[in-house]
């Protein structure tokens, strides 16, 4: 009976050891939320990143950008919902694989996670009402700006003025400007150009510089961060970015802007 025991303790051990082997082997090294799966997080709420459809899906820029990375790396993939503010700790947390959430690459995010190469371009740019005499960021002294929160457009705000109100989405901010609320808002200039074309009352001003929108990975998933870079290097050269970029923006954002 002994020898029984061991023999079964040894084979439950075998077992147990193939199928931690056989997980490894299937996520090539990464560390995944889910065996298999690209588990990624996106807001849902900035057109035309990222919108939630009426059965609660989401579809944009960034969704098909993840979609596509998740092919690239044999992996089924799988997409949430979640506040734009706390998106960063949850992929920090281990909450999620990564962050497919046109997130701009700053000091202080580096700090919480790591970041791939950029999948487009974008910038920072004023919006007001037509009325409006703001055309500078020196024009907003004093004047109440609205910003998305957890965005890094409320650091441009804050050079102005102290008197800032906060949204959970770049869109509803845009919304409220454009029905009398605040003097402005700031957010990325093709959100808010979208915004116009869908009917809202705001026109652009100054435009606040360049930035770089990557996705973000937890420190520690080094393989991860690898071969997503890798993939968005062949969705480059390939065109499957450039493709994505005008479908939903009109133009190609993917490329360095001096290169456009």
């Amino acid at each position: 009976m002994k020898h029984f025991w061991k023999g079964a303790f040894l084979l439950l051990l075998i077992v147990v050891l193939a199928a931690c082997g056989s997980k490894e082997a299937s996520n090539k090294g990464m560390k995944l939320v889910d065996d298999g799966k690209f588990t990624y997080a996106s807001s849902g709420e900035f057109n035309p990143f990222s919108v939630t459809n009426k059965d609660g899906t989401m579809s944009g820029f960034d969704i098909e950008v993840g979609e596509a990375v998740a092919k690239e790396l044999g992996l089924e993939p799988v997409q949430h919902k979640f506040k734009f503010g706390g998106i960063v700790e949850g992929v920090k947390s281990g909450r999620f694989d990564a962050a497919v959430a046109s997130h701009t690459i700053t000091d202080e995010r580096l700090e919480a996670v790591n970041f791939s190469v950029p999948y487009y371009f974008s910038g920072p740019q004023i919006y007001v009402r037509p009325d409006s005499s703001v055309e500078t960021l020196e024009d907003l002294k004093g004047l109440e700006v609205a910003v998305a929160k957890g965005t890094t457009y409320t650091a441009e705000a804050e050079k102005a003025t102290n008197n800032i109100k906060f949204y959970d989405s770049d869109v509803v901010a845009l919304e409220a400007l454009s029905k009398g609320k605040h003097d402005a808002v700031i957010t990325d200039f093709v959100t808010g150009k979208e915004a116009i074309g869908a009917g809202m009352n705001i026109v652009g001003k100054e435009l606040l510089g360049r930035s770089e929108q990557a996705i973000a990975v937890a420190k520690e998933n080094t393989e991860l961060l690898e071969k997503i870079n890798k993939a968005l290097e062949k969705l480059h050269e390939n065109g499957t970015l450039t493709e994505i970029s005008k479908k939903y923006i009109g133009e190609d954002i993917t490329v360095v802007p001096e290169q456009k």
